[in-house]
């Protein structure tokens, strides 16, 4: 691998903006990533760019597309490496306006990079494959007290968002968790529970930052609605479906573009 370094031809003062932005951008140091690195290397790599000072301090990042064109990645896996950056402390994301550098650490300075097993969107993608074919067991082996308890969480989840006090991911939690132990496999419920550990941590916790609010905490409910109303009904199919809808919303949701065109960007 080498990097990039693309003559793109002088760049004057009277050039666009956006011109300049995609010149400079084609003639960065950036070395392509392999799709089956994780979201940690691509995160080194920007950080580079910021230790080099290719970025300042209070410069602003390439856009999310862009980054993702010039490492040859996805939009997702950018995504997880910016938020990996943001709990480190090196930048700043503004939803709508653009990715901002806070400061360059020098090496081994501060709180170093963050070690998450996983990253978020990986995460949702495990949960849809585990949690769907849990929730379709589940409708088949629950019985009236297990399924109580499944309703008991959700209503749980429904008190804490009307009381606005705030998200009620504990409970989020333990409605996934009792509908684990409702398939009557122990395995099941210990790999959910280790799922839901990486859910809680600092990566999820951030995105959840710039993305949880109460509408979408209210379509979250609905739809575990979907998945209770489902099990109650023993029906597996319909459960498994109720919660592939679910979990392919979230991640749609976390998805959710924060970049703007060049021309509408602001600070």
């Amino acid at each position: 691998m080498g990097t990039i370094a693309v003559n793109c031809g002088s760049t004057t003062a009277s050039s666009p903006p956006a011109l300049r932005g995609a010149r400079r951008l084609m003639a960065m140091p950036i070395i392509s990533i392999e799709p089956r690195r994780l979201y940690r290397q691509i995160a080194d790599q920007i950080r580079g760019l910021i230790q080099s000072q290719e970025y300042p301090m209070g410069s602003r990042l390439p856009t999310e597309r862009d980054l993702a064109r010039q490492l040859g990645v996805s939009r997702p896996s950018v995504r997880e490496a910016l938020i990996a950056l943001e709990v480190e402390g090196l930048v700043d994301v503004r939803v709508g306006s653009g990715i901002y550098v806070l400061r360059a650490r020098s090496n081994g300075a501060g709180g170093g990079a963050v070690h998450a097993k996983v990253g978020p969107f990986e995460l949702l993608r495990a949960r849809r494959a585990i949690e769907g074919e849990c929730a379709a067991l589940a409708a088949k082996a629950a019985r009236r007290p297990q399924i109580a308890a499944i309703e008991d969480a959700l209503q749980g989840m429904r008190r804490v968002q009307e009381a606005k006090a705030d998200n009620p991911t504990a409970e989020d939690r333990l409605f996934h968790l009792r509908i684990a132990e409702a398939t009557g496999n122990a395995a099941l419920v210990a790999v959910v529970e280790m799922l839901w550990e990486e859910r809680m941590g600092p990566l999820f916790k951030r995105l959840g930052h710039h993305y949880d609010n109460p509408k979408t905490w209210d379509a979250a409910i609905a739809e575990h609605r979907g998945v209770v109303d489902a099990i109650a009904l023993h029906d597996g199919d319909a459960a498994r479906a109720a919660m592939h809808r679910h979990l392919d919303r979230a991640y749609k949701r976390f998805s959710k573009n924060w970049d703007v065109p060049d021309g509408r960007r602001r600070r």
